[in-house]
């Protein structure tokens, strides 16, 4: 192999990137535009859940119950109801996911030491949400009503009670327990994943269909030459796009960052060579620009959004697809930026990881030098 080869190849893709103004497109402003669009839009936080009540006692005390609720933040009352029809269009609307309808004999069954039955209506359409509210609602119900059972034992008892067990619950890495700082990191892995072998796996298939293939073909140059060459400029962007998204992750939507930086941005680069090592095999292999974007569209973004645990669990997920997530990339490069990022952890927890993405490089590099060495041959 010779540099000064390589260093015509990249010479050359260079200047084709430059003046392509898709390629600058899709390699500097795509990353950008679909991190901010999915790191806004995509959060799993269930926050000022809509209720509308419904106070058939209204009493001082389903007043103060009720208190609970519109005094939480993660509720916000959104109107009242004098009948189950105004309820049903709220729902209906989606203007309410819950509708809490407290009963006449609240009161009374409350000062009889009876058992209150308050009734909680929720919209389960979506169910990821309406666990979530359950939640919400349950924890405040149960909070209301160890108050109300230790306010009647000191009563009775004239001494203060308390409870036999009280949890501390502590929240490690994410204490405010925001998706967003679970999701960001991820989604950096989906987005590079899916550009950079967007990026390369139209190189070698515009050489084919612009005509120029059998140009190549007849100089001195070798298939590593040539695949090396055309990677450099693509390397390039990607560094840069790596950089912002970190820089953006960090500053824009302030994930934390606890772990190395070195360590961060070097993984960062093995992850960038292996995408763009698989992009550039989907063109050898592929041949056609338009049958190339759209295989690498299908090959890295449905696998990392979906099977990477990104978005949804790999222990969830059935035992096949569980073994299938162990060939997507993007699974380990996710589990070492949420280490970075928000653990803090080093290279002793991470090797493992580290070294399937290395394992993973080299083995679409390799594919792609012998496959076109054989094309050529």
């Amino acid at each position: 192999m010779k540099l000064q080869r390589v260093r015509a190849v990249a010479r050359k893709e260079f200047l084709h990137v430059l003046r392509d103004p898709r390629s600058l497109l899709m390699g500097l402003a795509l990353p950008m535009l679909l991190l901010f669009m999915f790191g806004y839009a995509l959060t799993l936080d269930v926050d000022r859940v809509p209720l509308v009540i419904w106070d058939q006692s209204a009493t001082p005390e389903s007043r103060a119950f009720i208190d609970r609720f519109t005094g939480s933040r993660y509720v916000k009352l959104i109107g009242t109801a004098d009948n189950y029809r105004t309820i049903e269009r709220a729902i209906d609307d989606r203007a309410a996911l819950m509708a809490l309808v407290v009963p006449h004999g609240f009161t009374r069954d409350l000062q009889a030491n009876r058992p209150v039955k308050v009734q909680l209506l929720v919209d389960g359409s979506d169910s990821n949400t309406a666990t979530i509210a359950l939640g919400y609602a349950e924890f405040i119900f149960a909070g209301y009503a160890r108050e109300v059972r230790l306010e009647e034992l000191r009563r009775r008892g004239g001494q203060t009670l308390q409870p036999p067990i009280e949890a501390e619950p502590r929240v490690w890495f994410n204490a405010d327990m925001l998706s967003r700082n679970a999701i960001v990191p991820g989604l950096i892995a989906v987005i590079m994943m899916v550009i950079a072998a967007l990026l390369t796996s139209l190189t070698v298939a515009r050489e084919w269909e612009n005509g120029t293939m059998e140009q190549l073909i007849t100089t001195p140059l070798t298939g590593p030459e040539l695949i090396i060459g055309k990677l450099v400029p693509y390397f390039c962007i990607g560094v840069f796009d790596v950089a912002l998204s970190l820089l953006v992750g960090r500053y824009v939507f302030e994930v934390p960052f606890r772990g190395d930086l070195p360590l961060l941005l070097g993984l960062s680069l093995l992850y960038l060579v292996m995408a763009l090592s698989l992009g550039i095999l989907i063109s050898i292999v592929g041949k056609s620009q338009f049958v190339a974007g759209q295989f690498a569209m299908v090959a890295t973004l449905l696998p990392a959004f979906l099977l990477s645990g990104f978005v949804f669990p790999i222990e969830n997920m059935p035992g096949l697809l569980q073994l299938m997530t162990h060939v997507i990339p993007a699974r380990y490069f996710v589990t070492i930026l949420r280490g970075l990022y928000l653990k803090g952890v080093g290279v002793a927890v991470l090797w493992s990881e580290a070294l399937f993405l290395v394992l993973f490089g080299a083995v679409f590099l390799g594919m792609a030098m012998r496959k076109f060495r054989k094309k050529i041959g």
